[in-house]
């Protein structure tokens, strides 16, 4: 890419009148250069079926062009109008629990139905045949943060059946035994048997159909993706907006679409990343998003969505939008664009505010984009296309979430649960963050997911057998394993291993287990830690074989368990974790791990004092220093070099003054 993308969503339909130019000097006036439309406004386009209107799209097109601003067009299938409904009621997803969605919510439709795929394809088409020929089209973006919806309808699980028969040779004994069907008598013994899942009790069976609802994913966009390249020029991309897990904002890994394999479908990667601000900003948000999105493509990826000020809680503070910004370029991205350009009027998302508030004038924030937007026009070839070069990566998986999903670490009695996959995803990633170890998010659906020195593994609990067979051999080779409790559980049939756990890792870890529990006031005690530690949510008794360990429970009325262990095995070295701590702790226990048994070089700088570093186009390092607190800090600089920013020359360990939610971004020359 030659220029980092700076822009915002923009909805012409949306507005309470007509004040295009208005809007576009003012897009001008903060560096605005690219907006991105059309995505969710098919009832405009069509308003009766087979009738077309695309005034506002092409009128939004001329000016723009006329402006030099570039457009990324987004097809409106996220979001049917009535007409389709009228036309054929199943046309809206089918859900476990809700039956079927009443019209009204966008993304409350089932993406297999034969209507809304014949429709929507006629509406790609149109918009494609009076967009894709624009030269200020830069790219398009097919659907919007795409899933599977829980749809369940009957169509759906009929293809389910299909799936089943080649997964399993179509073995009716096969399938009965590998998903433990006897259980409550659950066998099926005629493929036409096979009950309505909806209503499985069976995790086997309900994790592989929410596998099966990825895939459907999976083939949606690359459909979408097929139509939009026979319009597409060379020079045009084609990406996605993916998002992740919601906890009120982005938090984990995305349990209804697997990123890697969706991601073949686009030649670019994109997604959105929304996160807390004023006080509670810490970056994390973005970072994950962002170290998860680079790998998808092995590239550089797009930020199609972020909040400008979003809901009144993310109104930022001061510097705060301009530290946002430069946090998503820090992590690889080419591209940091709004949601949205203006505040609208109506309906669900009136309060979701965008750079603009309601009266369209001038804010704080828009004044402060107007800082960054300069900022960018002068150092966007210095920041553009940064690569990365981690040696350390953290392993996720979508099998690994569903199965905890179906079986929760801290299950009780009651049938109650507060510990998640993406929590324990989100300690390990965090602590990493936290310590300014840079890391690729990856899976082992990823080519070339083992080239690292370190693995961090958290609570791979199901996977085939080969993944872990593959782990074993990265340590033997002189890999270093990282793990926590619950991983090599299961295969990837959510079948519990009958061999020992960790499944075909207990030499390479030095040890097993085969008792657990949820701690009760239990602690920790080892050289590990300078004090006495208190065990969260779940833990692990650890029987040591040819493992050293590191840290032991101190206050069990079990017999005595190690809890932390290093091993040596073949030329590499694999640590397991076998509970939960505060974060505070576990950052001190992971950092001991990494610097006193696997020998990497902490940089010294823990949060909120971030550090990123990459290469730009003429092979120079640049490296972002980045103070995520409302204090000024003085830090001293890692590297020498010219700070893009003051144009100050700086030497390595010379101070380096950063505002309240300030920054610096150095230059080293090679």
């Amino acid at each position: 890419m030659e220029k980092i993308i700076y822009g915002v969503a923009y909805y012409y339909e949306y507005l309470p009148y007509d004040r295009l130019q208005e809007d576009i000097v003012m897009m001008k006036a903060a560096g605005i250069n690219t907006v991105r439309i059309a995505e969710s406004t098919w009832s405009t386009y069509e308003k009766s079926p087979g009738v077309f209107d695309f005034s506002s799209v092409e009128y939004v097109l001329d000016e723009m062009e006329k402006a030099d601003i570039q457009v990324i067009i987004g097809t409106p299938t996220y979001a049917v109008p009535n007409w389709l409904v009228e036309l054929d009621p199943e046309v809206m997803v089918y859900r476990k629990g809700a039956g079927r969605s009443l019209y009204g919510m966008r993304q409350s439709m089932d993406i297999t139905n034969p209507t809304y795929l014949k429709y929507a394809e006629r509406i790609i088409r149109k918009l494609m045949e009076v967009t894709a020929h624009r030269k200020h089209v830069i790219g398009f973006q097919i659907d919007n943060e795409t899933k599977a919806y829980g749809t369940s309808s009957k169509n759906v699980q009929n293809d389910f059946v299909s799936y089943l028969k080649e997964e399993f040779d179509h073995d009716l004994n096969k399938l009965n035994h590998e998903f433990g069907l006897d259980y409550w008598s659950n066998r099926i013994d005629s493929w036409e048997q096979l009950p309505d899942v909806n209503g499985t009790i069976n995790g086997s069976y309900g994790a592989e159909f929410e596998k099966f609802q990825r895939l459907l994913v999976d083939k949606f966009l690359q459909w979408q993706a097929d139509i939009v390249s026979e319009y597409k020029r060379d020079d045009q991309f084609i990406t996605q907006n993916f998002d992740f897990e919601w906890r009120g904002y982005s938090y984990g890994v995305q349990p209804e679409v697997n990123h890697v394999k969706a991601a073949k479908a686009i030649t670019l990667a994109g997604c959105d990343i929304y996160h807390p601000t004023q006080d509670e900003l810490t970056g994390q948000e973005i970072a994950f998003g962002g170290d998860s999105t680079r790998n998808l493509k092995k590239d550089n990826y797009l930020v199609l969505e972020t909040q400008a000020q979003g809901f009144p809680a993310w109104t930022p503070f001061r510097n705060q939008l301009r530290l946002q910004a430069y946090s998503h370029l820090s992590s690889g991205a080419n591209a940091v664009m709004y949601w949205h350009w203006h505040s609208i009027h109506n309906s669900a998302e009136s309060y979701w505010k965008g750079l603009l508030s309601h009266d369209f004038r001038e804010n704080d924030t828009y004044n402060e984009a107007k800082v960054i937007g300069k900022e960018l026009a002068e150092l966007s070839p210095k920041l553009v296309n940064l690569q990365k070069n981690n040696r350390v990566a953290l392993v996720v998986s979508n099998e690994a979430l569903t199965a905890l999903k179906w079986f929760p670490v801290d299950f009780n009695a009651a049938f109650q649960s507060t510990l998640t996959y993406n929590d324990i995803v989100r300690q390990y990633y965090s602590a990493l963050y936290q310590l300014n170890i840079e890391v690729d998010i990856v899976s082992p659906d990823h080519e070339g997911w083992l080239d690292y020195e370190i693995l961090v593994v958290p609570a791979l609990y199901a996977a085939p057998d080969r993944v872990y067979q593959e782990l074993e051999q990265f340590v033997l080779r002189g890999g270093k394993l990282l793990a926590s409790f619950k991983t090599a559980v299961a295969n990837e049939h959510v079948k519990i291993s009958h061999d020992g756990t960790p499944k075909y890792l207990e030499k390479v870890f030095g040890m097993t287990y085969n008792q657990f529990t949820v701690p009760t006031g239990q602690v920790l005690e080892g050289d590990l830690f300078d004090k006495t530690v208190t065990v969260r949510g779940f833990m692990e008794y650890l029987k040591v074989d040819t493992a050293k360990s590191l840290a032991h429970y101190g206050r069990s009325q079990a017999n005595p368990a190690s809890a932390i262990t290093i091993n040596q095995y073949g030329e590499g070295k694999a640590a397991y974790i076998a509970c939960m701590l505060d974060q505070s702790d576990f950052n001190q226990a992971l950092s001991t791990i990494l610097a006193q048994e696997f020998d990497y070089t902490l940089s010294g700088y823990q949060f909120p004092i971030i550090v990123k570093q990459g290469s730009n186009d003429d092979g120079n390092t640049i490296t972002y220093i980045l103070n995520y607190s409302n204090q000024i800090i003085e830090v001293q600089s890692p590297v020498s070099g010219v700070s893009l920013l003051s144009k100050a020359v700086i030497s390595e360990t010379q101070t380096v003054q950063l505002e309240p939610w300030g920054l610096d971004i150095i230059e080293t020359i090679k």
